[in-house]
């Protein structure tokens, strides 16, 4: 047995004690960790800083520097996200369905943990506690695996994590961390099928295909985020001006960040300069059809790549349509099926919007941003489902839960 076989056999045998865990248990659990985040605050604070180094010494843009920055006030926020986990609604032993048969046998359905979730992520380090506490609150054991680049930081996360979960009276299995980076630890992990109950990977385009086409293991997929605003002929120009600042700027390295503007062409003239405007308080590149182009003279021109492109960057493509159904036939062609968003005063063109836009999240008059397990009530989410099957949208507490039938008879037999 390898080193990941024994990893993932640890794994297994932490969910077994985990998934019976009383609700009590796993809530003092998770803030015994969250206290231990606060205590442990210098050492992560060092050993991301040593992350930070390398990544600057290889040349990391500094939108995924962001992502990996951590300071007090993150890790503060991560420590209020594991509390915020414990106060929300166990999600385990849920009765879903109860039905009485002819026969007298009492089929009831019931909500049960998936066992071992494998996270692999990229360097975002924040997730490493995410994650942990989003899969000990559903009963499920996890095994995280994160990038290169914030190997220490994930490492000292997990070991403060760890030793508060069994100190709170938990295996300290069930939070597991592959220290190994290299490309085959994680194709070894998605093939971990005797240990691995689900494979979820976070993170860009490449890390999801490549899950994707490698996972032997089940796979829920999260989403590349090219998410769209169109701004239709009856919007408040004011508010969309503030919805596309917001969604587009106020942080860019994230999936929910607005990376594709399109725009009525009956109010292009005025609503694409105060876009613009706003946007060039952050020195947003713009990238153009050439209808934008002649209203916006200097942006540059748009060639196909950049309309299903995910920048993660100061940067936007535009585009001028001329109607709300041409909106719908670009999203539908280009979108990744994420977070797309109308702004208008219409209210029959917003839920014709909402009705036709196929994807996980789609919004009336309000920002992409808001695609996140916190802002929809969830607590933290591990990521973002742009599939259908088994969840989709921000992946909270209920998503990380499968169920199974308890039968009760009296001595029926068939």
């Amino acid at each position: 047995m390898n080193a990941l076989e024994t990893l993932g056999a640890r794994a297994k045998q932490a969910s077994r004690t985990l998934m019976t865990a009383s609700t009590e248990t796993k809530n003092r659990a998770l803030a015994a960790a969250a206290q231990a985040l606060l205590e442990a605050q210098d050492a992560i604070l060092a050993e991301n800083a040593k992350d930070l180094a390398k990544a600057r010494e290889v040349g990391m843009a500094s939108s995924m520097l962001d992502r990996l920055a951590l300071d007090p006030g993150r890790l503060a926020g991560m420590a209020k996200g594991l509390l915020e986990v414990a106060e929300l609604p166990d999600p385990v032993g849920v009765t879903l369905s109860e039905v009485v048969r002819p026969n007298g046998l009492r089929v009831r359905k019931v909500s049960v943990p998936m066992g071992v979730i494998a996270v692999i992520f990229e360097a975002r380090p924040n997730v490493s506690a995410d994650a942990a506490a989003l899969c000990l609150k559903s009963g499920n054991a996890v095994i995280l695996r994160g990038g290169k680049e914030a190997v220490r930081s994930n490492a000292a996360i997990v070991n403060a994590m760890r030793g508060a979960v069994e100190r709170a009276g938990l295996p300290a299995d069930c939070i597991c961390l592959v220290e190994d980076t290299s490309r085959e630890s994680a194709r070894a992990l998605m093939r971990l099928n005797d240990y691995v109950d689900v494979l979820i990977p976070r993170g860009g385009a490449g890390l999801i295909h490549t899950v994707v086409a490698n996972a032997t293991v089940p796979v829920i997929e999260t989403g590349v985020g090219n998410c769209h605003i169109y701004i239709d002929r009856d919007a408040d120009l004011a508010m969309a001006a503030d919805i596309v600042y917001n969604a587009k700027t106020s942080r860019v390295s994230v999936c929910n960040a607005a990376e594709s503007l399109l725009v009525h062409e009956a109010v292009a003239e005025a609503a694409l300069p105060a876009v613009y405007k706003r946007l060039a308080e952050k020195q947003v590149t713009l990238y153009g059809d050439a209808r934008a182009q002649e209203i916006l003279p200097g942006i540059e021109k748009a060639d196909e790549s950049d309309w299903g492109r995910e920048y993660l960057d100061y940067k936007m493509s535009v585009k001028v349509v001329g109607s709300l159904d041409e909106a719908v036939a670009h999203i539908a062609k280009y979108s990744s099926g994420h977070s797309d968003c109308i702004v208008t005063e219409n209210a029959a063109a917003a839920e014709r919007f909402l009705n036709e836009v196929d994807s996980a999240a789609v919004y009336w008059n309000a920002s992409t941003r808001f695609t996140d397990g916190g802002c929809f009530g969830f607590g933290a989410e591990i990521g973002i489902s742009t599939q259908k099957l088994h969840a989709r949208g921000p992946l909270g507490l209920p998503q990380l839960t499968s169920f199974k039938y308890q039968i009760y008879g009296d001595g029926q037999v068939r």
